[in-house]
């Protein structure tokens, strides 16, 4: 499976975060050990910390919503 997706559920500011990495950025993710390494580097970028977050990545993206 190759990680297009990453999505964080940001609990200290009740935000949900859906980013689709960039061919650059699976690249980059592959040059790190462990996955959650590269996430550090998107923290900046995406404005979350990772020890405030629950996160998952995944292939294909799908949502459902019950607002």
């Amino acid at each position: 499976m190759e990680t297009n997706y990453v999505v964080i559920l940001d609990f200290s500011t009740a935000t949900v975060i859906k980013i689709h990495l960039s061919k650059e950025q699976i690249e980059e993710s592959y040059r790190y050990n462990d996955f959650e390494e590269f996430l550090f580097t998107l923290e900046p970028k995406y404005s979350f910390q990772v020890k405030n977050c629950c996160w998952m990545m995944c292939e294909t993206l799908k949502e459902e919503n019950y607002l």
